[in-house]
């Protein structure tokens, strides 16, 4: 099977079950799982459409907010066959996971980490703490963005024992002004989409107060797939430790 990723994180968990070396197209953006000798093909919001095409891929596989429907729209046009992701919980990356297995002949190796995704969902849930540690995640800077509603990272935050005090807006990403209070009890800092660092305290201060800050491993915290066992208990543990902290 010939395979093009339009997804970092696609592409990670291709590779993770066993269908790297069908890869013949990824974005410059993945940097892990891709095989050296794979196309690259632009970037996930302006892929290289006719390369996509010229490369003859059995399935493209993209993601619903990472790529544009334009893009993917011609794909189809050009008669390829695409498999569109849209994870939004954690329960979707268990389901995400199985599907590739199935559309790629790798059942096995996908179902076995879908199955420990499915471990770690039923143990964080179980650590939930009480009070929940009510967490400001930011993902942006210039201008200040925010982790908002019905995305799969808010989700996997609610498994594990945060609440989102962000939640409550429209927006899925809402920007922010400064001098928030939202009555956060924790300041997550990841370290993508934009890398937030020691740097950057001062500002995130005057945005949101003197908030207690961590920083976060921010593949953790959004890709999905074969790291979404691992950010389970990794952000289950955390919140168990700001909680004792309160």
């Amino acid at each position: 099977m010939r395979i093009v990723s339009l997804v970092p994180s696609a592409t990670d968990l291709l590779a993770t079950i066993g269908a790297g070396e069908d890869l013949v197209g990824v974005t410059r953006y993945c940097t892990d799982g891709a095989p050296d000798d794979a196309a690259r093909i632009g970037g996930t919001k302006n892929p290289d459409v006719a390369a996509v095409v010229d490369l003859a891929p059995d399935l493209v596989v993209a993601n619903t907010e990472e790529n544009r429907p334009e893009d993917l729209e011609r794909l189809r046009e050009a008669g390829l066959t695409i498999e569109e992701t849209y994870p939004r919980t954690v329960r979707d990356a268990l389901t995400m996971t199985r599907r590739l297995g199935r559309v790629t002949g790798h059942e096995a190796e996908a179902d076995r980490h879908a199955d420990a995704i499915r471990d770690a969902i039923a143990a964080a849930e179980a650590a939930v703490p009480s009070p929940r540690v009510m967490a400001l995640t930011l993902v942006w800077r210039r201008p200040w963005m925010g982790l908002g509603p019905d995305t799969y990272a808010d989700d996997l935050l609610w498994t594990c024992g945060f609440g989102n005090v962000l939640s409550g807006f429209d927006d899925r990403y809402p920007r922010l002004e400064e001098g928030l209070f939202l009555g956060a009890d924790v300041v997550l800092l990841p370290s993508e989409p934009y890398e937030f660092g020691e740097e950057d305290l001062p500002a995130v201060a005057d945005l949101a107060g003197e908030v207690p800050t961590r920083f976060v491993d921010g593949q953790a915290l959004t890709w999905h797939g074969p790291r979404t066992a691992a950010a389970l208990a990794r952000f289950s543990a955390l919140a168990t430790e700001l909680a004792a902290l309160a």
